[in-house]
C-alpha cells in the first residue's frame, strides 16, 4: 500500500541533504523565498536556455517495524435487523475485550466500516439481515501479539476473519531521511562521473525534486482458516525488517571547463 508524491526540495533543506549537496562542489541554486515572502532570483546557469544535466539517484534505508495493525472483520447474519445488529455488537465487543485483555490501549482500538443489508432469496423476498463491521487494533509489543491473534478466535469463532495484518515502523521520518540522503548522494556522485566524462563542468543545482514512496501493505489472511491450522501455542509473528526507497531527480547547470 504505496502513495507516490513529490515535493520540491526549499533552500531550508535538512542537514544531511546539504552535506550531500556539497559533494557536488556547487552553490545551491534552488527555488525559494526569502524571509520576506519575495521570490528568490533564479541562480546564475539555470535559465531556460542554459546547459543543464538532469540526474536521478536512489536511496534505501532498513529499519524494525515496531507498529503491527491488525484489522478484523465481524459479520454476523439474524433473521431480524434487530437480531443482527445484537449479534454483531456482542462479537465486536468481544474482539475488543480480547485486544485490550493483550494490553492493547483503549485508544488504540477503533470500530469502523459499520453496515447491515437485508439478504435475499432468488424470489427477491428478505429472507434476514447481515451486520458487518471492522475492529482496528495497533500493537506494540509484539511479544503478545501471537497470544491475542490466537485469542480472537475463541473471542468470535467464524464470525470473524482479519482483513490484514501489517507491519509498520510509526514514526518514518528518520528512515526516510537517511533513504533521502542516500540517493542524494548518489545523485550527486553520477552527476560529477557524467559531466568529467563529458568534459564539462558543474555549476549550481537548478531543481531538487523528491519522488517518496511508502512501504507497501502486510499480508491478508482469512482468520477461519488460520484458526483451523494454528496449535495450541501462540501464532508466531515476525516483524523482521522494513525498507524505505527514496527516488529524487537533480537538474544542474554546466558551465564551460576552466582554461588550463
Amino acid at each position: 500500500m504505496g502513495t507516490v508524491h513529490e515535493r520540491t526540495v526549499r533552500v531550508g533543506v535538512a542537514a544531511g541533504v546539504v552535506a550531500a549537496i556539497a559533494l557536488g562542489g556547487s552553490a545551491v541554486g534552488l527555488a525559494a523565498t526569502t524571509g520576506t515572502g519575495a521570490p528568490r532570483a533564479p541562480a546564475p546557469g539555470c535559465s531556460s536556455t542554459s546547459p543543464r544535466l538532469t540526474v536521478q539517484g536512489t536511496g534505501q534505508a532498513t529499519a524494525t517495524p515496531d507498529l503491527l495493525t491488525v484489522a478484523v472483520d465481524i459479520t454476523v447474519s439474524a433473521p431480524s435487523a434487530q437480531a443482527s445488529l445484537a449479534a454483531d455488537n456482542a462479537k465486536a465487543s468481544a474482539v475488543t475485550a480480547a485486544f485490550q485483555t493483550g494490553g492493547v490501549l483503549s485508544r488504540d482500538v477503533q470500530t469502523s466500516n459499520v453496515s447491515i443489508q437485508p439478504n435475499y432469496n432468488l424470489a427477491g423476498n428478505i429472507t434476514g439481515y447481515q451486520m458487518t463491521n471492522t475492529v482496528t487494533a495497533k500493537l506494540r509489543d509484539f511479544s503478545k501479539a501471537g497470544a491475542i491473534v490466537d485469542a480472537l478466535t475463541g473471542a468470535a469463532g467464524n464470525a470473524t476473519r482479519i482483513d490484514s495484518m501489517t507491519f509498520s515502523i510509526e514514526d518514518p521520518r528518520g528512515t526516510e531521511d537517511r533513504a533521502r540522503s542516500d540517493a542524494v548522494g548518489q545523485a550527486v556522485s553520477h552527476a560529477r562521473s557524467m559531466a568529467a566524462a563529458a568534459g564539462e563542468r558543474l555549476g549550481p543545482v537548478c531543481s531538487l525534486t523528491d519522488d517518496a514512496t511508502s512501504p507497501g501493505p502486510g499480508f491478508n489472511e482469512d482468520f477461519a482458516e488460520r484458526a483451523a491450522a494454528s496449535s495450541a501455542a501462540a501464532v508466531p509473528l515476525e516483524p523482521g525488517t522494513q525498507q524505505v526507497s527514496d527516488q529524487i531527480t537533480m537538474v544542474y547547470a554546466l558551465e564551460r571547463p576552466a582554461a588550463r
